[in-house]
């Protein structure tokens, strides 16, 4: 069954112009078929179409169930944007597929890219939530700067830079300097915030200042890893140790 995305079911039984379109012309739903509804929160509800307009599809619901994420941590991975944006879509398209909780594109001293289209990442987002029927929509941050995201000093999201005593911070750099692998360094049951650098790596100063915030240097194996593959195995690496 496809999953339609409705934020605002709480006060709306109607389906976006988009996802009504999708709905009605492109799927061919019809009055009284039964669909699926997500308010991206982790909720999902069973309701019927009681009517298929193109523009402002009409559903009534007949159930609803709360969903208990993939994993018992929150999630959030900071990434500097790849120069190819294609790969960073691809990268985003998959962590939330595997269950992240939050994005943050990130703007380091080697990135090469330093604008990017929000809106086109947050529908990326939106498809892949849908497709792998994902009731839980994870956060886009807007383009960030390393010292802001770093600052402890910053107000933060959930599972963001001040929850220090149930977060571990990460930066995972390929400089040969001391460090664990994030397999060994997670910590089961705390939520995760990593840091992935540009396809230039970070610089030894980035690295220093993370340090001196907080932050745990990692490796993610042996193999030399391309920014967006790394976001991946990080995300994959946090999710598995703690479904």
């Amino acid at each position: 069954m496809y999953l339609f995305y409705t934020p605002d079911i709480e006060t709306s039984h109607f389906l976006s112009e988009e996802e009504s379109a999708h709905c009605v012309r492109v799927l061919r739903y019809d009055r009284g078929d039964e669909i699926l509804l997500t308010d991206g929160r982790g909720t999902t509800y069973h309701a019927r179409i009681t009517n298929p307009h193109p523009r402002h599809c009409e559903f009534e619901v007949l159930s609803q169930e709360k969903q208990e994420k993939t994993h018992n941590i929150y999630l959030h991975v900071a990434i500097a944007p790849t120069k190819n944006i294609e790969r960073l879509e691809w990268m985003v398209e998959k962590c939330t597929e595997i269950g992240v909780d939050e994005i943050t594109p990130l703007l380091c001293r080697f990135s090469e890219r330093k604008t990017l289209r929000i809106d086109r990442l947050e529908k990326i987002i939106l498809s892949a939530a849908k497709q792998s029927l994902t009731p839980y929509l994870p956060k886009l941050n807007p383009l960030t700067d390393f010292a802001t995201l770093i600052d402890p000093s910053n107000s933060p999201s959930r599972g963001g830079i001040g929850d220090e005593s149930k977060m571990d911070k990460f930066i995972a750099h390929c400089y040969k300097d001391e460090k664990r692998e994030l397999k060994d360094a997670l910590r089961k049951g705390r939520d995760v915030l990593i840091l992935i650098g540009p396809e230039g790596d970070f610089s030894e100063q980035e690295v220093e200042t993370a340090i001196a915030n907080g932050f745990v240097p990692v490796g993610l194996g042996r193999s030399r890893l391309r920014t967006e593959t790394a976001g991946v195995v990080a995300c994959h690496t946090a999710v598995l140790l703690n479904e």
